[in-house]
């Protein structure tokens, strides 16, 4: 709960500092009133760091594993991803779609759960002798948009709208020895395989737009967003540098995306960072 309403207090502040530079320009005229879009496609490369927390079967044990995932061109099996944008005024309706599939030879079961006469019980996991990851998932964002200060080649918009993250995780492991639980019975073997799937729905609010540089058409792209709902805490900023053609815009940014869960659900404290370059068409 602390790290959430610590989240909250940056969106906040992130909000404020950013609307500052744009206050001398918000009475400039907003955009013709009639529709435009736009569709970038992109290429999203980030590590993940954190831990799964698979549910606990009947007579056994359900693992802790931490994830790795660093070498994300080695890693990376598929991926799927664009953004896309209707606008009209001052208003408008931006969405985004990631499709991604992972696999990491790199993470390790670091303990086991078991059901106990208290509740839960956490056990040390034995020497990991070699555990893969892998991590498909599809990320929908729907949002609208509003312009609250619109400069000559600066903007801002907040936007309230959903985040959909459906998530299917295996994990292939190989311990050194057997993990007994302890009620008579239990226990976790030393090798196997165990697949999860969760779907979260959150509800988000956030920020976004770009700040020019000098004649504008360079820029910096900027975004942040935080939510709640099936997640305990989720949010997701990002911000890089972008070149402005006449229909065409070429951008790359740093972007992290974060998700928590309760204790015992399948995400914990995990996040997804790294470089996306993206070509966006505006027409």
């Amino acid at each position: 709960m602390k790290e959430k309403g610590h989240a909250w207090r940056i969106g906040l502040i992130l909000l404020f500092l950013v609307s500052l530079p744009f206050s001398a320009n918000a009475e400039n005229p907003a955009p013709a009133d009639r529709w435009t879009f736009a569709v970038q496609p992109y290429l999203w490369l980030p590590s993940i760091s954190g831990s799964l927390s698979y549910s606990i079967p009947e007579g056994g044990g359900g693992p802790d594993v931490d994830i790795d995932t660093t070498k994300i061109l080695e890693d990376l099996n598929f991926a799927l991803m664009f953004t896309a944008e209707a606008r009209k005024s001052r208003w408008s309706l931006v969405t985004d779609v990631i499709y991604l599939d992972l696999e990491s030879s790199g993470s390790q079961v670091k303990s086991v759960n078991f059901s106990g006469p208290g509740g839960r019980v956490t056990v040390p996991a034995t020497l990991d002798t070699g555990t893969s990851v892998e991590i498909k998932g599809v990320e929908w964002g729907l949002a609208g948009a509003y312009t609250v200060a619109q400069g000559k080649t600066s903007s801002l918009d907040v936007l309230l709208g959903f985040r959909y993250f459906g998530i299917e995780a295996k994990t292939d492991w190989n311990l050194s020895g057997t993990v007994s639980g302890p009620g008579p019975g239990q226990s976790f073997a030393r090798s196997g395989s165990i697949t999860e799937r969760e779907n979260l729905w959150d509800g988000i609010i956030g920020i976004r737009g770009r700040v020019g540089l000098g004649s504008g058409k360079w820029g910096i792209p900027y975004y942040f967003d935080v939510g709640t709902g099936s997640s305990d805490l989720t949010w997701q900023g990002g911000a890089g540098i972008q070149y402005r053609f006449s229909w065409i815009d070429l951008s790359l940014m740093y972007r992290y995306l974060y998700y928590d869960m309760e204790s015992g659900k399948l995400l914990q404290d995990v996040g997804l960072g790294g470089p996306a370059f993206g070509v966006n068409f505006r027409f």
